[in-house]
Formats: C-alpha cells, sequence, structure tokens
C-alpha cells in the first residue's frame, strides 16, 4: 500500500489545525514514546497516530474510508522522518522563509478557510478561537510546511521530461487499462451582482452614520457599539480586525483606515460588505490593526432586473457586434475569481482548462446541458455565489468547448498525460533524492521498521487521467 499525505492549497492550513490540536492531547498518553530521532528533533508515537487520524480524517470528508493498518503507519512514520530530513537539508542549504510571506500566505489559507466556512464567525466557531488564536497557534507549523515545500520544489524543478518519455509512458499502459476519460466541457461567465436599490442603501447608510455619531459626539465605547450592532463576525470581539496588510483589506477599508491617526474614527465608509465605521489602532509600515462597525444593506432590496439588462446588453455585443467574451468578461465581470482569466473557468482539482461535466456544480450544470453548440452562450440566469458579499448574483455562460467521453489517446490528452508521466518521474526522483539527502542527516529509529513497506513521499496533488 502506499501512503501518501497530499493537500490541496485551501486544506493546508486545515491540516495543521487538526493535527496540531490533536497533538495537545495525544501526546499526554502514558504509553507515548520516542519513536524516531531526526538532528536534535524527535517524533513520538502520539505524533504519528494523530498524523494517521488526520489522514484518515480527510479521506472520510472526501468520501473515501481509508482502514488503518501497518503500512498506513510506518508510512506515516517515515513520511515524518522525511520531512524533518528536508528541514534540515534547507538548514543546511540556508533556505528560509521570511516572516513577510508566511503572514501573507497564512493570511491567504485563512481567508479561503472563511469563504469556505462562510463567514469569520463561523470559522471561529468551528475551531473555538479568534482568528488572530488561529493566526499566533499555528505560524510557526506553517513555517515549517512552507519551508519542506520550497526544498521540493527546488529539486522539482529541476526534474523535467521530454515526448519521448511521455509517449514511452503512454505506450506502457495495457491497452485494457487505458482509461475512459469523462465528458468535459470547457466554459466561461460574466457576473453581475445587482446593485442594492436606492431606499435600502440610504437606510444602511444613516444607520450607521447615526453609530459613529454615538460614539464620535456622544462618547459610546467604540467596542460596545461594534458589539450591540455590527453585522459581521468581528462583532462578538468588538469590531477587532488584527494587524493585516493593507493589501489583504478592501480598496476602499484600507485607505480610510490608513488616511487616519491612531485613535481616529473615520467617516462612514462603503465597501462591497456594506457600510462601516473604522477606528485606526495602531499602524506598523503597511499593516494597520482597526475596530470597525459594519451595517450591511439588506439582502432582499437588490434591483435585480438592472444585473440582468447589463448582461443581456454584454451578451449582444458578442452575439450581434462580435466583440469578444473573454475582452468583455475582463471588463465588465465581478467576479474576482474568473474575471482576470477572462471569465474562464478551472477543474478546482487538477486546475485544468476542461472539467469533466458530472464535476460541475448544480447551477451551472443545468446551464450547460442547454447549450448545444460551441460558442453558444446562455440567457442571464441567477446563483449563489462563493462571495460571502454577496447572496445572490446572475451571469451568463458560454460553452467554449465539448468534449465527448473517449478513451485516452496522444492526440486529445497529451497534456493529461505528460502531467502523470511527470509526476512518477518526479516521485521517482524525489525519493532517491530524499535517500541520498538522508546520508547528510543524523536519522536514527527507535522502533524496527518492517523492510517491505510500501511508502510514497507526497509532493503535490495527484494527477489522474
Amino acid at each position: 500500500m502506499k501512503f501518501a499525505l497530499t493537500f490541496t492549497p485551501s486544506l493546508l492550513l486545515l491540516y495543521f489545525l487538526i493535527i496540531v490540536t490533536s497533538q495537545t492531547v495525544w501526546s499526554q498518553s502514558n504509553a507515548d514514546r520516542i519513536v524516531a530521532i531526526v538532528n536534535d528533533r524527535i517524533i513520538l508515537k502520539s505524533d504519528v497516530d494523530d498524523e494517521i487520524r488526520t489522514f484518515m480524517r480527510q479521506a472520510a470528508v472526501e468520501g473515501s474510508e481509508i482502514p488503518f493498518n501497518e503500512d498506513l503507519w510506518y508510512g506515516a512514520l517515515q513520511s515524518m522522518v522525511d520531512n524533518y530530513v528536508m528541514l534540515e537539508k534547507a538548514q543546511i542549504d540556508s533556505i528560509i522563509v521570511s516572516d513577510d510571506l508566511v503572514d501573507r500566505q497564512m493570511d491567504m489559507r485563512i481567508n479561503q478557510l472563511v469563504r469556505q466556512a462562510g463567514s469569520e464567525r463561523a470559522l471561529e466557531e468551528a475551531f473555538g478561537q479568534s482568528i488572530l488564536q488561529i493566526r499566533a497557534e499555528f505560524r510557526d507549523q506553517f513555517r515549517e510546511q512552507m519551508i519542506v515545500q520550497e526544498v521540493q520544489n527546488s529539486r522539482l524543478r529541476t526534474i523535467n521530461i521530454t515526448r519521448p518519455e511521455v509517449e514511452e509512458f503512454f505506450n506502457s499502459i495495457p491497452q485494457e487499462r487505458i482509461p475512459l476519460i469523462p465528458e468535459q466541457v470547457g466554459v466561461s461567465q460574466i457576473v453581475a451582482i445587482p446593485p442594492p436599490l436606492e431606499e435600502a442603501k440610504q437606510q444602511a447608510y444613516e444607520r450607521a452614520r447615526a453609530l459613529r455619531d454615538s460614539v464620535v459626539t456622544h462618547g459610546r465605547d467604540f467596542e460596545v457599539m461594534a458589539r450591540l450592532y455590527s453585522e459581521d463576525g468581528t462583532a462578538q470581539r468588538g469590531g477587532l480586525i488584527p494587524m493585516l496588510p493593507m493589501s489583504e483589506l478592501v480598496a476602499n477599508y484600507s485607505a480610510a483606515a490608513s488616511a487616519l491617526q491612531p485613535g481616529g474614527i473615520s467617516e462612514v465608509v462603503e465597501t462591497q460588505f456594506g457600510f462601516h465605521v473604522i477606528r485606526l489602532n495602531r499602524r506598523v509600515a503597511d499593516n494597520i490593526e482597526t475596530n470597525h462597525i459594519l451595517i450591511r444593506v439588506a439582502e432582499d432590496a437588490i434591483d435585480e432586473q438592472a444585473a440582468i439588462d447589463a448582461l443581456i446588453a454584454i451578451r449582444d455585443s458578442v452575439l450581434i457586434h462580435n466583440e469578444r467574451f473573454s475582452d468583455l468578461a475582463r471588463r465588465h465581470s465581478e467576479d474576482e475569481e474568473t474575471r482576470g482569466f477572462g471569465g474562464r473557468l478551472f477543474d478546482e482539482r487538477t486546475g485544468s482548462r476542461l472539467i469533466p461535466i458530472s464535476q460541475l456544480e448544480p447551477a451551472l450544470y443545468r446551464i450547460v446541458l442547454l447549450l448545444d453548440e460551441e460558442g453558444e452562450i446562455s440567457e442571464p440566469r441567477s446563483y449563489n455565489p462563493r462571495n460571502p458579499a454577496v447572496s445572490r448574483a446572475f451571469r451568463i455562460v458560454r460553452l467554449d468547448r465539448h468534449i465527448p467521453e473517449h478513451r485516452a489517446n496522444l492526440k486529445d490528452d497529451y497534456d493529461r498525460i505528460r502531467e502523470l508521466a511527470l509526476r512518477q518521474k518526479q516521485e521517482i526522483k524525489m525519493a532517491k533524492w530524499i535517500e541520498d539527502i538522508r546520508n547528510e542527516v543524523y536519522v536514527e529509529f527507535k522502533i524496527p521498521i518492517p523492510e517491505n513497506i510500501d511508502f510514497q513521499m507526497p509532493i503535490e496533488e495527484p494527477v489522474s487521467l
């Protein structure tokens, strides 16, 4: 059995949140003991048990039931040893990750988790800690994982593959085992977010202004007012947004906050989330700590017809006036994730431009089923975007490419086959390299290791045809 822990970027921090939390409990076991040493680093039996628990949990979340067995446990142990070996290699080669990069990457991961959870409050409730505590507690572990990734990537960048090697790899697959490629589509979208009705927008603004007046004119406590009236996940901690790079905050918010002196309170500031009253607590270089009160515009008070009309006009520009869909997406789409790519959607699991039709989210699947020809564009349809600040949006979708179900072949599927062949080559080279650098590091197993353990180093997200 091959054991490999693999992580999508959005699950990387979640891995640390689970494993470190469980280590706190399990490492206190009376039966705990040292099972391996890498230079001055020790690995406890409880550490390996935690690794297995996390791996099995992740597999269960993804719909796979992984039974525990001896290969799994010893594979996890060797995986941990090899991670420590690479950390030692990083020290030898002076590979470091700057504090600024760690902070930015960790903020990005936390922001991804917030989007998945639906709000900061939901994430904090899930882990029983504030965002600030999460950052502080798991920062060192996150740094170590980034260093390991950089050591791996520095080696992976040197491994390439030629077309003859790809062809040899494909030709080595027995004919009866050549996989069936499912029906796939390439699609693009342009998104319009319905603007709030002016009356509801004015009401939200007036409420935010009244709350500001209560603080500035009547001396009410800012944190108390935030806890009572703010409409986002920061309310329970008095509206606190801990020290963050200004680039991580929406533009209007960071601009208004950075113009204040410490202790200063802004005028009412409008962002995509609603209306804010902001207090600047402190600023260090381009990082700021603030408290805010947020008043949202009522979610059901939106002008849906305005969004529909805008999309109809864009659709006509393509179909009647021959404008490029991708250019219009870059100029007009309100979806941050796809706008920069000309509206193109990608398979989140593989990064491929082609997406198995069965993997499309249900609302998109229903749209695509009605598109018969490549280049056809749908009528505007409503959907629920992943942006927690937006409850409803509308989009038009273009069918860029359609590939029916077929047996894999080098002509139609070369990029997929090349990726799989390269991954196999990388795994072989990386395993040999890890074995070589072990000679530069002191490694001692304190328990017998079976000779027949079949082990595979995790490199990146696994690729499948």
